[in-house]
């Protein structure tokens, strides 16, 4: 673990819960705005999106930049964290 970040980390110490969108690695307060303006006000809802797309990160990405405004940064960390919580937890 010591080439993720520390938001990440924190992100992948427990279970996801009732954690807000903000608190997806990747997510910049202004991402978080959009993303809860179209729905997505929850990390686990996030995540279900992640799962709906079969874990693809490719695809996750281009929807994230396209649909909710993220920069290429912000999709490729939030994919990562939300593939990183996958191989932990599911």
């Amino acid at each position: 673990m010591d080439h993720m970040s520390p938001r990440l980390r924190a992100f992948l110490s427990e279970p996801i819960g009732e954690k807000d969108v903000g608190w997806v690695d990747g997510v910049s307060r202004e991402l978080a705005i959009n993303l809860i303006t179209k729905g997505f006000t929850k990390a686990y809802i996030l995540l279900g999106q992640f799962l709906l797309m079969h874990k693809n990160e490719a695809e996750f990405q281009k929807w994230i930049i396209c649909c909710c405004g993220a920069t290429e940064c912000e999709a490729q960390e939030s994919s990562n964290c939300l593939k990183e919580w996958c191989a932990s937890f599911l």
